[in-house]
Protein backbone atom coordinates (compact mmCIF):
# COMPACT_ATOMS: atom_id res chain seq x y z
CA UNK A 1 0.00 0.00 0.00
CA UNK A 2 2.82 2.42 0.85
CA UNK A 3 4.42 1.68 -2.81
CA UNK A 4 1.60 2.14 -4.80
CA UNK A 5 0.70 5.83 -2.52
CA UNK A 6 4.34 7.06 -3.21
CA UNK A 7 4.48 5.53 -7.09
CA UNK A 8 1.35 7.73 -7.56
CA UNK A 9 2.58 10.62 -6.30
CA UNK A 10 5.50 10.68 -8.28
CA UNK A 11 3.42 10.61 -11.41
CA UNK A 12 1.60 13.27 -10.17
CA UNK A 13 4.44 15.30 -9.58
CA UNK A 14 6.05 14.29 -13.00
CA UNK A 15 2.61 15.24 -15.05
CA UNK A 16 3.03 19.23 -13.53
CA UNK A 17 6.45 19.97 -14.66
CA UNK A 18 5.70 19.48 -18.43
CA UNK A 19 3.64 21.89 -18.59
CA UNK A 20 5.35 24.75 -16.90
CA UNK A 21 8.72 23.54 -18.76
CA UNK A 22 7.00 24.16 -22.22
CA UNK A 23 5.29 26.76 -21.19
CA UNK A 24 8.71 28.55 -19.97
CA UNK A 25 10.69 27.77 -22.84
CA UNK A 26 10.49 30.62 -25.98
CA UNK A 27 12.69 30.14 -29.17
CA UNK A 28 15.07 33.13 -29.35
CA UNK A 29 14.52 34.54 -33.35
CA UNK A 30 15.93 37.37 -35.35
CA UNK A 31 13.02 40.31 -36.44
CA UNK A 32 12.77 42.46 -39.13
CA UNK A 33 10.22 45.40 -39.69
CA UNK A 34 7.96 45.63 -42.73
CA UNK A 35 8.99 49.18 -44.14
CA UNK A 36 7.23 50.65 -47.42
CA UNK A 37 9.82 51.08 -50.34
CA UNK A 38 9.36 52.26 -53.55
CA UNK A 39 8.82 49.23 -55.90
CA UNK A 40 7.99 49.25 -59.41
CA UNK A 41 5.11 47.85 -61.44
CA UNK A 42 6.42 46.05 -64.55
CA UNK A 43 5.72 43.41 -66.94
CA UNK A 44 8.59 40.85 -68.34
CA UNK A 45 8.53 40.37 -71.84
CA UNK A 46 10.71 38.19 -74.54
CA UNK A 47 13.08 40.85 -76.21
CA UNK A 48 15.26 40.66 -79.77
CA UNK A 49 18.38 42.23 -79.89
CA UNK A 50 18.98 44.17 -83.31
CA UNK A 51 21.86 45.99 -85.04
CA UNK A 52 21.02 49.41 -86.41
CA UNK A 53 23.35 47.51 -89.57
CA UNK A 54 22.53 44.66 -90.25
CA UNK A 55 23.74 42.99 -93.95
CA UNK A 56 22.23 40.35 -96.11
CA UNK A 57 24.77 39.42 -98.75
CA UNK A 58 22.88 38.06 -101.73
CA UNK A 59 24.69 37.63 -105.18
CA UNK A 60 24.15 40.48 -107.56
CA UNK A 61 25.35 38.44 -111.11
CA UNK A 62 24.82 34.41 -111.62
CA UNK A 63 28.34 32.10 -111.15
CA UNK A 64 30.01 29.72 -109.86
CA UNK A 65 31.87 30.46 -106.45
CA UNK A 66 35.42 30.15 -106.83
CA UNK A 67 37.09 32.16 -103.48
CA UNK A 68 35.51 32.12 -99.67
CA UNK A 69 37.79 34.36 -98.05
CA UNK A 70 35.88 34.49 -94.40
CA UNK A 71 34.20 32.15 -92.09
CA UNK A 72 31.75 32.71 -89.70
CA UNK A 73 32.90 34.99 -86.60
CA UNK A 74 35.29 36.78 -88.34
CA UNK A 75 36.02 40.41 -88.08
CA UNK A 76 36.16 42.34 -91.32
CA UNK A 77 36.57 45.64 -92.26
CA UNK A 78 34.84 48.09 -94.81
CA UNK A 79 36.16 46.92 -98.28
CA UNK A 80 37.27 43.61 -97.54
CA UNK A 81 36.99 40.90 -100.12
CA UNK A 82 34.58 37.94 -98.78
CA UNK A 83 33.86 36.06 -101.66
CA UNK A 84 34.55 35.61 -105.63
CA UNK A 85 32.16 34.77 -108.31
CA UNK A 86 34.26 33.36 -111.56
CA UNK A 87 34.58 36.17 -113.53
CA UNK A 88 36.23 35.38 -116.68
CA UNK A 89 32.73 35.53 -118.87
CA UNK A 90 32.21 39.26 -117.62
CA UNK A 91 35.70 40.06 -117.63
CA UNK A 92 35.21 39.08 -121.78
CA UNK A 93 32.59 41.27 -122.30
CA UNK A 94 34.28 44.32 -120.57
CA UNK A 95 37.03 43.75 -122.83
CA UNK A 96 35.40 44.01 -125.95
CA UNK A 97 33.16 47.21 -124.62
CA UNK A 98 36.66 48.02 -124.32
CA UNK A 99 37.42 47.06 -127.95
CA UNK A 100 34.39 48.54 -129.06
CA UNK A 101 34.74 52.36 -127.11
CA UNK A 102 38.53 52.26 -128.83
CA UNK A 103 36.88 51.71 -132.34
CA UNK A 104 34.30 54.44 -131.80
CA UNK A 105 36.75 56.75 -130.32
CA UNK A 106 38.52 56.57 -133.58
CA UNK A 107 35.67 57.27 -135.78
CA UNK A 108 34.97 60.05 -133.49
CA UNK A 109 38.63 61.86 -133.84
CA UNK A 110 38.64 61.55 -137.78
CA UNK A 111 35.04 63.13 -137.48
CA UNK A 112 36.56 66.40 -134.93
CA UNK A 113 39.43 66.48 -137.46
CA UNK A 114 36.98 66.64 -140.43
CA UNK A 115 34.22 68.78 -139.16
CA UNK A 116 36.86 71.46 -138.56
CA UNK A 117 38.07 70.86 -141.67
CA UNK A 118 34.99 71.89 -143.22
CA UNK A 119 34.03 74.31 -141.29
CA UNK A 120 37.10 76.36 -142.71
CA UNK A 121 36.37 75.49 -146.27
CA UNK A 122 32.79 76.88 -146.30
CA UNK A 123 33.66 79.65 -144.38
CA UNK A 124 36.41 80.45 -147.36
CA UNK A 125 33.19 79.89 -149.91
CA UNK A 126 35.08 76.19 -151.48
CA UNK A 127 32.56 73.96 -149.92
CA UNK A 128 28.46 74.66 -150.24
CA UNK A 129 26.18 74.39 -147.15
CA UNK A 130 25.05 71.07 -147.55
CA UNK A 131 28.70 69.30 -147.39
CA UNK A 132 29.27 71.19 -143.98
CA UNK A 133 25.86 70.03 -142.81
CA UNK A 134 26.21 66.54 -143.71
CA UNK A 135 30.06 66.87 -142.00
CA UNK A 136 28.04 68.31 -139.01
CA UNK A 137 25.72 65.54 -139.06
CA UNK A 138 28.64 62.57 -139.45
CA UNK A 139 30.40 64.47 -136.12
CA UNK A 140 27.30 64.69 -134.18
CA UNK A 141 26.59 60.93 -135.15
CA UNK A 142 30.16 60.12 -134.07
CA UNK A 143 29.96 61.94 -130.82
CA UNK A 144 26.95 60.31 -129.69
CA UNK A 145 28.24 56.52 -130.55
CA UNK A 146 31.51 57.43 -128.85
CA UNK A 147 29.85 58.49 -125.82
CA UNK A 148 27.41 55.40 -126.06
CA UNK A 149 30.63 53.27 -126.45
CA UNK A 150 31.96 54.75 -122.63
CA UNK A 151 28.46 54.09 -121.46
CA UNK A 152 28.49 50.54 -121.91
CA UNK A 153 31.81 49.31 -120.92
CA UNK A 154 31.50 51.02 -117.70
CA UNK A 155 28.53 49.51 -117.22
CA UNK A 156 30.48 46.04 -117.84
CA UNK A 157 32.93 47.31 -115.64
CA UNK A 158 30.68 48.10 -112.79
CA UNK A 159 29.22 44.82 -113.64
CA UNK A 160 32.57 43.08 -113.26
CA UNK A 161 32.75 44.71 -109.67
CA UNK A 162 29.91 42.40 -108.63
CA UNK A 163 31.74 39.04 -109.12
CA UNK A 164 34.10 40.37 -106.14
CA UNK A 165 31.93 40.44 -102.37
CA UNK A 166 33.15 42.83 -100.49
CA UNK A 167 32.45 44.17 -96.48
CA UNK A 168 29.29 47.12 -96.71
CA UNK A 169 31.24 48.19 -93.39
CA UNK A 170 32.52 47.32 -90.78
CA UNK A 171 31.65 44.12 -88.83
CA UNK A 172 30.95 40.22 -87.62
CA UNK A 173 30.58 37.62 -90.47
CA UNK A 174 27.30 35.52 -89.92
CA UNK A 175 26.66 32.56 -91.22
CA UNK A 176 28.29 31.09 -94.22
CA UNK A 177 25.82 28.26 -95.87
CA UNK A 178 27.34 28.66 -99.42
CA UNK A 179 30.51 26.17 -100.92
CA UNK A 180 33.02 26.74 -103.48
CA UNK A 181 31.98 25.67 -106.50
CA UNK A 182 28.05 26.73 -105.72
CA UNK A 183 26.33 27.91 -108.75
CA UNK A 184 24.40 31.19 -107.17
CA UNK A 185 22.51 33.47 -109.40
CA UNK A 186 20.08 36.55 -108.32
CA UNK A 187 16.23 36.78 -107.95
CA UNK A 188 16.80 32.75 -106.89
CA UNK A 189 13.88 31.84 -105.03
CA UNK A 190 14.87 31.08 -102.21
CA UNK A 191 17.00 34.01 -102.36
CA UNK A 192 21.30 32.34 -102.68
CA UNK A 193 22.03 33.85 -99.28
CA UNK A 194 25.91 34.46 -99.10
CA UNK A 195 26.13 35.83 -95.81
CA UNK A 196 25.40 38.19 -93.51
CA UNK A 197 27.79 41.00 -92.04
CA UNK A 198 26.23 42.76 -88.52
CA UNK A 199 28.00 45.87 -87.15
CA UNK A 200 27.65 44.65 -83.01
CA UNK A 201 27.22 47.90 -82.35
CA UNK A 202 24.40 50.80 -82.18
CA UNK A 203 21.98 47.75 -80.99
CA UNK A 204 18.35 47.98 -80.02
CA UNK A 205 16.15 45.67 -78.16
CA UNK A 206 12.89 44.92 -80.04
CA UNK A 207 9.99 44.55 -77.40
CA UNK A 208 6.27 43.99 -78.53
CA UNK A 209 4.09 45.29 -76.20
CA UNK A 210 0.38 43.84 -75.89
CA UNK A 211 -2.28 45.71 -77.47
CA UNK A 212 -4.14 46.14 -73.73
CA UNK A 213 -1.18 47.85 -72.77
CA UNK A 214 -1.51 50.71 -75.40
CA UNK A 215 -2.62 53.24 -73.44
CA UNK A 216 0.29 52.87 -71.08
CA UNK A 217 2.86 52.50 -72.99
CA UNK A 218 5.18 56.07 -73.87
CA UNK A 219 8.56 56.67 -75.28
CA UNK A 220 10.86 57.66 -71.84
CA UNK A 221 9.11 54.43 -69.88
CA UNK A 222 12.24 52.82 -67.92
CA UNK A 223 12.96 49.20 -69.38
CA UNK A 224 15.30 46.69 -67.26
CA UNK A 225 17.00 44.62 -69.58
CA UNK A 226 18.45 40.86 -68.31
CA UNK A 227 19.83 38.14 -69.65
CA UNK A 228 18.01 34.70 -69.73
CA UNK A 229 19.19 33.73 -65.96
CA UNK A 230 17.33 36.95 -64.99
CA UNK A 231 21.00 38.85 -64.71
CA UNK A 232 20.39 42.69 -64.90
CA UNK A 233 22.30 43.72 -68.30
CA UNK A 234 21.81 47.50 -68.54
CA UNK A 235 18.38 50.03 -67.95
CA UNK A 236 17.45 51.77 -70.77
CA UNK A 237 14.36 53.44 -71.99
CA UNK A 238 12.30 53.22 -74.74
CA UNK A 239 12.94 55.59 -77.28
CA UNK A 240 10.60 54.69 -80.39
CA UNK A 241 7.02 53.71 -80.31
CA UNK A 242 5.23 52.40 -83.48
CA UNK A 243 2.06 54.25 -84.63
CA UNK A 244 1.17 50.80 -85.54
CA UNK A 245 -0.06 47.65 -84.43
CA UNK A 246 1.76 44.60 -85.89
CA UNK A 247 -1.05 42.38 -87.21
CA UNK A 248 0.59 39.10 -86.80
CA UNK A 249 1.91 39.24 -83.16
CA UNK A 250 -1.16 41.89 -82.15
CA UNK A 251 1.79 43.82 -80.53
CA UNK A 252 3.14 47.37 -80.54
CA UNK A 253 6.86 47.27 -81.46
CA UNK A 254 8.91 49.26 -78.97
CA UNK A 255 12.62 50.09 -79.13
CA UNK A 256 15.60 50.85 -76.42
CA UNK A 257 18.91 51.47 -77.08
CA UNK A 258 21.44 48.87 -75.99
CA UNK A 259 24.99 49.86 -74.73
CA UNK A 260 26.21 46.62 -73.47
CA UNK A 261 29.55 45.62 -74.57
CA UNK A 262 29.17 43.59 -77.74
CA UNK A 263 31.00 40.60 -75.78
CA UNK A 264 27.78 40.16 -74.03
CA UNK A 265 25.11 40.86 -76.68
CA UNK A 266 25.12 40.21 -80.09
CA UNK A 267 22.47 40.74 -83.02
CA UNK A 268 19.16 38.83 -83.00
CA UNK A 269 20.28 37.52 -79.29
CA UNK A 270 16.73 36.60 -77.51
CA UNK A 271 16.64 38.24 -73.90
CA UNK A 272 14.52 39.40 -71.60
CA UNK A 273 13.09 43.15 -70.91
CA UNK A 274 11.49 44.13 -67.96
CA UNK A 275 8.64 47.37 -68.77
CA UNK A 276 8.11 49.55 -65.49
CA UNK A 277 4.81 51.23 -66.16
CA UNK A 278 5.17 52.95 -62.53
CA UNK A 279 6.24 52.92 -59.26
CA UNK A 280 4.54 52.68 -55.92
CA UNK A 281 5.24 52.29 -52.30
CA UNK A 282 4.71 48.87 -50.85
CA UNK A 283 5.36 46.77 -47.62
CA UNK A 284 8.56 44.78 -48.06
CA UNK A 285 9.77 42.16 -45.78
CA UNK A 286 13.46 39.92 -46.25
CA UNK A 287 13.27 36.62 -48.45
CA UNK A 288 14.53 34.79 -45.18
CA UNK A 289 10.96 35.85 -44.19
CA UNK A 290 8.99 34.01 -46.14
CA UNK A 291 8.19 30.16 -46.41
CA UNK A 292 5.65 28.51 -48.51
CA UNK A 293 3.29 25.72 -47.76
CA UNK A 294 0.41 23.99 -50.47
CA UNK A 295 1.55 26.65 -53.01
CA UNK A 296 0.62 29.44 -50.29
CA UNK A 297 3.05 31.92 -48.98
CA UNK A 298 3.41 32.63 -45.03
CA UNK A 299 5.50 34.81 -43.04
CA UNK A 300 5.58 34.35 -39.26
CA UNK A 301 5.33 38.05 -37.61
CA UNK A 302 6.47 38.57 -33.60
CA UNK A 303 3.02 39.60 -31.62
CA UNK A 304 2.23 40.36 -28.07
CA UNK A 305 0.82 38.07 -25.93
CA UNK A 306 -0.02 38.92 -22.51
CA UNK A 307 3.62 40.02 -21.90
CA UNK A 308 4.99 37.54 -23.76
CA UNK A 309 5.50 36.98 -27.94
CA UNK A 310 4.57 34.38 -29.89
CA UNK A 311 5.12 33.27 -33.56
CA UNK A 312 1.93 33.79 -35.68
CA UNK A 313 1.54 32.64 -39.27
CA UNK A 314 0.06 35.16 -41.43
CA UNK A 315 -0.54 34.40 -45.31
CA UNK A 316 1.06 37.36 -47.57
CA UNK A 317 0.28 37.55 -51.29
CA UNK A 318 3.76 38.23 -53.05
CA UNK A 319 4.93 40.43 -55.17
CA UNK A 320 8.27 41.49 -57.26
CA UNK A 321 11.68 41.01 -55.64
CA UNK A 322 13.37 44.24 -54.80
CA UNK A 323 16.94 42.87 -54.09
CA UNK A 324 16.93 40.60 -51.38
CA UNK A 325 13.61 41.89 -50.31
CA UNK A 326 9.83 40.37 -51.50
CA UNK A 327 7.09 43.40 -51.78
CA UNK A 328 4.19 42.14 -50.32
CA UNK A 329 0.54 43.01 -51.84
CA UNK A 330 -1.72 42.19 -48.89
CA UNK A 331 -1.29 40.64 -45.35
CA UNK A 332 0.87 43.23 -43.91
CA UNK A 333 1.53 46.06 -42.54
CA UNK A 334 4.60 48.66 -42.16
CA UNK A 335 5.64 48.25 -38.36
CA UNK A 336 5.12 44.65 -38.35
CA UNK A 337 8.03 42.43 -37.04
CA UNK A 338 8.64 39.31 -38.91
CA UNK A 339 10.62 36.60 -38.04
CA UNK A 340 13.93 35.99 -40.19
CA UNK A 341 15.68 33.26 -38.63
CA UNK A 342 14.22 29.62 -37.55
CA UNK A 343 11.12 29.92 -39.74
CA UNK A 344 11.60 25.79 -40.44
CA UNK A 345 11.31 25.37 -36.40
CA UNK A 346 8.26 27.83 -36.03
CA UNK A 347 4.48 26.63 -35.79
CA UNK A 348 1.89 28.80 -34.97
CA UNK A 349 0.83 30.44 -31.94
CA UNK A 350 4.55 29.38 -30.87
CA UNK A 351 6.11 31.31 -28.07
CA UNK A 352 9.43 33.49 -29.11
CA UNK A 353 11.76 35.84 -27.70
CA UNK A 354 12.80 38.42 -30.33
CA UNK A 355 15.92 39.07 -30.32
CA UNK A 356 15.62 42.70 -32.11
CA UNK A 357 16.24 43.69 -35.89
Amino acid sequence: MVFLGFAATGCHLKGHETPAAAGGQAMPVQTAAVTLAPVPQSSEYVATVKSRRSATLEPQVSGTLTQIRVASGDHVKAGQVMMEIDPQLQIATVESARATERQKKAVYDYNAVEIERQRKLFEAGVTSRDVYDQEQQAFDNAKADYESAVGLRKTQEQQLAYYTIRAPFDGVVGDVPMHVGDFVAPLNSPPNVLTTVDENKDLEAYIYVPTERAGQVRQGLAVELMDNAGKLLEKTKIDFLSPQVDSTLQGILVKAPVHVTPELLRNAQMIKARVIWSTAPMAVVPVLAVTRQGGQSFVFVAQGQNGHFVAHQTAVTLGDTVGNNYSISSGLNAGDRVIISSTQFLINDMPVMPLGG
